[in-house]
């Protein structure tokens, strides 16, 4: 399988389109709301998808890797904020 790449043209995190291939995911967003149970099972699959790797990484490559998903969540938090602020302010101001 041919790598893809983390981030689009414009040095933007891009993976968007991954994650709109995962069917749980998309399963879980078709009635516009997430529950607990979804929650949940995406908190095991995201668990077990960090066991698999953490193991087979070196101290170096476990640290750069850490820091990546700490930058990563970060980012999104911030993206899901700046996306509600601009929400309101369009319901706001019209």
């Amino acid at each position: 399988m041919a790598r893809i790449s983390w981030l689009n043209d414009d040095n933007v995190p891009a993976l968007d389109d991954q994650v709109q291939k995962l069917d749980h995911f998309t399963a879980s967003l078709a009635d516009g709301t997430i529950d607990k149970d979804e929650l949940s099972k995406q908190q095991g699959i995201l668990a077990a998808a960090m066991k698999s790797v953490e193991s087979e990484l070196t101290d170096e490559q476990h640290k750069k890797v850490t820091s990546l998903l700490v930058e990563l969540t970060a980012y999104n938090v911030m993206q899901v904020l700046h996306e509600l602020a601009a929400e309101r302010v369009k319901k706001l101001f019209g």
